[in-house]
Formats: C-alpha cells, structure tokens, sequence
C-alpha cells in the first residue's frame, strides 16, 4: 500500500475550500488523515463521512468527528442513499473523496451528476502479493488452515484468480469471514458456499470467529 503525499499534501492546502471529506475506507484514514488532519481541525462548515462504522471507528481515532454514516448497510450505495448526501444536499456544495486507485468510481460519479463538484484523492495503492496462494496453499496442506477473513472484493478476486488452481477448491471449503455484504455476494457469485457476514470492525470479525461453530 504506497501513499501518494503529492495529492494529499495539495488537498491539504485546500482543504478549507470543501464541504464534505469523504473517506471511503479505514485506509485511507490512515493515509490521508495525517497530512490534511490540521485543515479538517480547522473550518467548521466540513463534513466528514464515511460508508461504515468501521472508517468512523478510524476517524474517532484521530479525535475528529462527528461523523456522517449510513445505517444497516456499510457501502457506497448506501452511502449515497443518505439524506447528506442527496442532490438537494451537494448540489453546489465541493467535495473531495479520499480513497485507494482501481477503487469504484460510482461515488464520485454519482455525487457529480447530483450537482457536487468533486475531487478525488488517491491516498494509497492495492498491489496483490506475490506468493499470497503458495503460502496459503501450504498451511492448508499441513492443517495448519482453517478459515479465511477476506476484507475486500480486491482481495477475494486475487486468491480465486490465482495461478493455483487448487486455491478455487480450497476457498469453495474453507469458512469465508466477509465484513461487508458486497465481498459476500461476490463470494456467492464465485460459487463459494460457507459465507460468514460479520460487523465491519475488527472487533466484529473477532466477534464471529470466536462465535463460529468450529467442526
């Protein structure tokens, strides 16, 4: 994951100029918020918001908020259903969207043909490991595998798209512990059968493994 400082540094300067600072994920809290942390501490018309408690959760953390989040599904469809977030809301209005490259563009894309102009700001980079389904293959072989906690569909795509061709056997048995509903329907649409859905925190992940009825 690499920090792209330039942007942020420029968004930084500007950070007064917005109305709302969407962070799209816990990444890219943690990317952005230091370098523009002093311009969102400082106009009080920015909004902040996230798609889920668990962005949020990384926002607290940093001892800014409140926060804007949608209730039940933590995504951006439900992100844009918000109130905050409907035309006669950022109509007008300046935003800019912290976020990974190669992410989905239905945000940006969405909020700008509801009259906001919006600003995108590469904060980091998703790259898949090499190795990643070797190594996992080899704790499988030795029982030393029994689960998975897959936090993005990026991730899911990579290990089903593996060189291995045993690793699509192995995800179909394996428990998949998923934090959102849409890397639960991707896995459903990959023909994975155990699916479990967790919170979209780490504590609920731990939560539903501890909970999960081990055979």
């Amino acid at each position: 994951t690499v920090a792209r400082k330039d942007a942020l540094l420029r968004a930084c300067e500007h950070l007064g100029d917005y109305d709302l600072a969407i962070f799209v994920s816990p990444n890219a809290v943690a990317f952005a918020l230091p370098h523009v942390r002093q311009g969102i501490d400082g106009p009080d018309r920015l909004t902040l918001v996230a798609p889920g408690p668990g962005t949020a959760s990384a926002l607290a953390k940093f001892g800014v908020g409140p926060v804007v989040q949608p209730r039940g599904r933590h995504d951006s469809e439900a992100l844009l259903a918000s109130p905050e977030l409907q035309a006669s809301a950022v109509e007008g209005r300046r935003v800019v969207l912290f976020c990974g490259e190669g992410g989905r563009a239905l945000l940006a894309e969405t909020l700008a043909a509801r009259g906001a102009s919006v600003d995108v700001v590469f904060c980091y980079r998703r790259l898949a490991l090499t190795g990643t389904a070797q190594h996992l293959l080899q704790h499988w072989r030795q029982g030393r595998l029994h689960a998975l906690v897959v936090t993005s569909s990026t991730a899911l795509r990579h290990l089903h798209s593996a060189p291995e061709a045993e690793m699509v056997g192995v995800l179909a048995e394996l428990p998949l512990f998923v934090p959102h509903a849409r890397i639960a329907e991707l896995a459903g649409c990959l023909g994975l059968r155990h699916i479990v859905r967790t919170a979209a925190d780490n504590a609920g992940i731990a939560t539903s493994l501890c909970a999960y009825n081990w055979p």
